[in-house]
């Protein structure tokens, strides 16, 4: 306090010089972000061609690792249920060949609206914020950036990264859109990676692991490809049939 006066400084004064400032709070998941998932993307299917650009014929359940109750499930598929919005719940929607539209609804929030079935999900970055009560075909989503790069000290490496999501409290659905089913008790996890192509084009890889003890022998990958398109002009909204 002797210093304090001595130098025409407060106590308070010195006492907070002592402290430093207050440390800035950290950066909202926006500001965070290492990579730019917004825009306009385009399913491109290079794999699974037969089971995703047409709607496969009842009992073809190849690939998909089901166990005896999911088989007897999927072999009760009505086709006349065709295009139903069971197709388009979150754990095979972005198998559906389609566009996306990719925002930020708020700074914590992404949103992706889907032109095929004309759907809505919302991947909220806070683990705190509890499940809704009530499932739903898209479920409840929450995301975080898995990140690296940017280095301690001296020349920061550049920040590249991935968006992960874990969405719980879904309805029930198909992986397929002619009932290949996933039950309400299924776990969805997804890794969302952006990166370039050699000829200038952008693209966008999901990968999708859904987890069901109810229907499936084991977990069920699959990587679906989306390419960068300039603007909204091929946007074309189609409505599903309601479940």
């Amino acid at each position: 306090m002797v210093l304090a006066l001595a130098i025409g400084l407060a106590p308070g004064a010195a006492a907070q010089r002592g402290q430093g400032a207050p440390a800035a709070p950290p950066p909202t998941p926006q500001a965070a972000a290492p990579i730019d998932v917004t825009g306009y993307w385009v399913s491109i299917v290079t794999e699974d061609w037969r089971w995703r650009m047409v709607t496969p014929p009842k009992g073809d359940v190849t690939s998909i690792p089901l166990n005896a109750e999911g088989t007897k499930a999927a072999n009760a598929w009505d086709p006349a249920t065709d295009g139903s919005c069971l197709a388009y719940g979150a754990a095979g929607l972005l198998r559906i060949p389609t566009r996306l539209h990719i925002t930020w609804e708020n700074d914590r929030t992404i949103k992706i609206d889907t032109d095929a079935g004309q759907q809505t999900r919302r991947l909220v970055f806070d683990k705190s914020q509890p499940a809704p009560a009530q499932r739903t075909l898209q479920g409840h989503s929450v995301a975080e950036w898995e990140v690296a790069g940017g280095g301690r000290g001296g020349a920061q490496a550049p920040r590249t990264g991935n968006l992960k999501v874990v969405t719980s409290m879904m309805s029930g659905g198909w992986l397929r859109r002619n009932g290949v089913p996933y039950s309400e008790s299924a776990s969805l996890t997804e890794y969302f990676d952006r990166f370039p192509g050699p000829n200038g084009d952008e693209w966008l890889v999901v990968t999708t692991i859904v987890s069901d003890a109810k229907y499936l022998t084991q977990d069920f990958v699959t990587s679906t490809h989306f390419r960068k398109e300039p603007n909204g002009t091929k946007w074309a909204p189609s409505s599903c049939k309601a479940v």
